[in-house]
């Protein structure tokens, strides 16, 4: 289906720009760069299709992507200084990147045949793992791992996105609509600063936990 493949490109180029950012930013050299940009881009997609037996995995049999991964490398070093100049540069493509992809993991898993929860996993797993994958080698705590609203909006989507292809709607509805819900839920939630529960637990007896 040529749109769920332009759509794939799209996550997969700003995937490597945000990649590309955060390795900049800690001043990887041009091999760090390159490798925390492509690990990231084709991360989510290759534990997606491993998981569904697809074997070679997207990225192995079309060389398109290695291109594309590429572009967003020189597109972040040519204007790395505009672009650390934009404060949510970073935020902005990530949340691209996670909106995209949490719907092609669902909609991949559909075609595969699975049950309605594996589903929404594949597209949560297919947001964020690239992600945590560059936030760990940037030595960052993944955002999964914070109290911002990420994996959530992701999983909000891909529910979404299985009740709407359910319902019979327009892959070509279904898709856009998906992908915008679970970017605003992401843009909103930072916006108005809302975040998950902070469950922190005192131990008795020691008031330094």
């Amino acid at each position: 289906m040529f749109l769920l493949e332009i759509f794939n490109l799209i996550a997969i180029f700003v995937f490597a720009i945000s990649a590309s950012l955060s390795a900049i930013k800690r001043k990887f050299d041009l091999f760090g760069i390159a490798f925390v940009a492509f690990i990231t881009s084709v991360g989510g997609g290759t534990v997606r299709d491993v998981l569904l037996g697809k074997f070679p995995v997207g990225w192995m049999q079309d060389s398109t992507f290695s291109y594309i991964i590429i572009a967003g490398i020189i597109v972040s070093f040519l204007f790395t200084k505009y672009l650390s100049k934009l404060k949510k540069t970073f935020f902005w493509f990530d949340t691209i990147g996670i909106g995209v992809a949490a719907v092609l993991g669902t909609h991949k898993a559909l075609e595969a045949g699975l049950s309605e929860p594996l589903c929404i996993l594949f597209g949560v797993i297919s947001a964020i793992f690239g992600g945590v994958i560059r936030d760990t080698l940037c030595n960052d705590i993944p955002l999964i791992f914070r109290k911002e609203i990420y994996a959530t909006a992701c999983l909000v989507g891909s529910i979404l996105y299985l009740l709407l292809y359910k319902l019979g709607l327009n892959f070509y509805w279904t898709m856009p609509i998906t992908m915008l819900t679970t970017i605003s839920i992401r843009i909103l939630s930072i916006k108005y600063k809302v975040r998950l529960p902070d469950l922190t637990y005192k131990l008795k007896g020691n008031p330094n936990v």
